[in-house]
């Protein structure tokens, strides 16, 4: 975990307007920065930074936050590797809980993996240029010198010990740490990649972090991988995200493939938006991270009974962090296709058509589980049900839980109120942190007195000092947020930035209502704390009047029916006085 100094740290030192300007272009507007939102498509910008708060607020779409989230959101990083990228940008080293000499040593070797990672992959590149039996395989698959050129792709020659010739010490243990040797039982040292195309995996900063490498002609494993290393996690990393996020990010869609050769062939026939696991099956992280880029994800996968496995793997991984307002869909390609054989046979147009008719998936996991059960009979129809319960109970996302429901119930003969004695609801909460509920994201300001008093707050913090509303069980969820802001200040000695008060509250149930502070108090800047005291005390003894009102009518309704105790009556005739 990185300690909360440390972010407050980072942010006092980044530039929030220069992190977003190197990938949107910001243009001047009074005393913020405007553009085109990145996040959805528009023609007159309404995309709003401000250098004073170090906060970005779309004023279309709803989506806000720091130079944290935006790197989250716009290139697809976790919240960790969006942390150490801005820490790199301003000279920052990133602290591990407390474990700064180990995090140091970790940093050194992290290094020292980095370069024979490069150099390998420098080897690699070379000797593909050499080798004219991995370039005729290259150009019989269909691609270009272009093409693999942008990839990075490579040749490990059919040699035991080809990266000698790649390293200064092939004896170093960073050889073997990086996955590219093997040592054996009685001590020999060998190449862990031969004869093999290589195609390097890079993270999100374009920096290699491993390979893959398929044999060119007859040979097992075809594809080989490098094994798990300090930099290379399987289970969070995705090949050729790279090079499509910006396809991603204006596509709006991203497409899963299973193979390092189908993202290529795909983007050699201008198909750039693809991406592969790399020799494991789809995980949470993968499918968070890629639906922070697009709100379109399909899985496409061969048609034959291993395809259907992976297929039925990726939906179970999926309803748990699906939100409303993102599409997931499953293509099956002909079982005697793949990927990259489609593509080259049929053309980029019979692919896109092919995967902009995929299967959502409420379609497929119904017409799964309906394919396994005779619907026609009753025992049949308590399988059906028995087996999408445990699935529906994962689905977070309340408008797809709901309209599933409805669909099953149909096809199980019973009515909605029915089912429910069968698969209970339950109350889904969005998913917390980076990948935020879409409707939670498309919120819009709001001019309440509870957000006015916390914009106020948000430029004044002192201010915080003098909110003395009660706050009960009964009050709304907009005064109690309020409350837990100025609980927060006041904790901070009122000495906080706006940018760490959103990332305080970041997958907490208040955050959207800061944000939505934030971006009023963008619009409307109070000039002066004497005229700002002054609107905050009016706010205040509002809240204050609504609250006394509300506590009259519910006594009322009491003394009405009778059941006053004799503290309310007395609590009743001094609110009447």
């Amino acid at each position: 975990m990185i300690p909360q100094d440390f972010i407050q740290q980072l942010l006092g030192r980044v530039d929030i307007v220069d992190v977003i300007d190197r990938h949107v272009k910001l243009k001047k507007a009074g005393q913020n920065f405007s553009a085109c939102c990145p996040f959805h498509n528009e023609k007159t910008p309404s995309f709003s930074v401000s250098p004073t708060k170090q906060f970005y607020h779309c004023f279309g779409c709803g989506a806000h936050g720091t130079a944290i989230s935006f790197l989250m959101e716009y290139s697809g990083l976790g919240f960790v590797e969006a942390v150490k990228e801005l820490a790199e940008g301003v000279g920052l080293n990133v602290p591990d809980d407390g474990r700064r000499e180990r995090t140091a040593e970790q940093d050194q070797a992290a290094l020292s993996l980095g370069d024979v990672l490069n150099k390998s992959l420098a080897f690699y590149r070379r000797e593909l240029k050499r080798s004219q039996q991995a370039i005729d395989y290259l150009k019989g698959r269909g691609l270009s010198g272009e093409i693999a050129a942008k990839f990075g792709l490579g040749y490990a020659p059919d040699d035991w010990q080809g990266l000698r010739a790649a390293v200064e010490d092939y004896s170093s243990a960073a050889l073997k740490d990086a996955g590219l040797v093997i040592d054996s039982e009685e001590g020999r040292r060998y190449d862990r990649f031969r004869g093999r195309v290589m195609f390097p995996i890079l993270d999100a900063r374009g920096n290699v972090i491993g390979f893959g490498g398929r044999v060119t002609g007859v040979g097992e494993p075809k594809y080989l991988n490098s094994p798990e290393t300090p930099l290379f996690e399987k289970g969070r990393e995705l090949y050729g995200l790279y090079h499509a996020r910006r396809a991603i990010r204006d596509l709006k869609q991203v497409i899963v493939v299973e193979g390092y050769m189908d993202v290529v062939a795909l983007a050699q026939h201008g198909v750039e938006n693809a991406v592969a696991t790399l020799g494991t099956a789809t995980t949470p992280v993968h499918v968070e991270k890629l639906l922070r880029l697009a709100d379109n994800l399909v899985f496409c996968f061969d048609g034959d009974k291993a395809g259907r496995k992976a297929a039925w793997r990726a939906l179970e991984v999926v309803l748990p962090v699906v939100a409303d307002g993102k599409s997931v869909s499953f293509l099956f390609l002909p079982a005697e296709d793949d990927p990259d054989s489609f593509v080259r046979s049929k053309g980029a147009d019979a692919f896109l058509a092919a995967a902009a008719n995929a299967k959502p998936l409420s379609a497929y996991l119904v017409s799964e589980l309906a394919e396994r059960n005779d619907l026609k009979s009753d025992e049949g129809r308590v399988r059906f049900l028995s087996e999408a319960a445990p699935l529906i109970r994962q689905i977070q996302a309340p408008g797809l839980s709901l309209l599933l429901r409805k669909r099953l119930a149909e096809l199980a003969g019973m009515t909605s109120e029915e089912l429910l004695q069968v698969i209970p609801a339950e109350r889904t909460a969005p998913s917390p942190g980076s990948a935020r509920h879409a409707s939670a994201r498309r919120s819009a300001p709001v001019r309440t007195s509870e957000n006015r008093i916390a914009a106020l707050m948000l430029n004044w913090p002192r201010l915080a000092a003098n909110f003395d509303v009660t706050v009960g069980p009964e009050s709304s969820g907009a005064l109690r947020a309020a409350a837990e802001l100025a609980a927060f200040l006041r904790d901070c000695d009122f000495e906080c930035s706006q940018a760490l008060i959103l990332e305080s509250f970041r997958g907490r149930p208040d955050d959207a209502f800061i944000a939505e502070a934030l971006a009023s108090s963008m619009t409307d800047v109070v000039l002066d704390e004497p005229a700002a005291a002054a609107e905050f005390a009016d706010c205040l003894e509002k809240l204050k009047s609504d609250q006394r009102r509300a506590r009259r009518n519910a006594l009322a309704m009491r003394a009405a029916e009778g059941q006053l105790t004799e503290a309310e009556s007395r609590e009743y005739r001094a609110l009447f006085s």
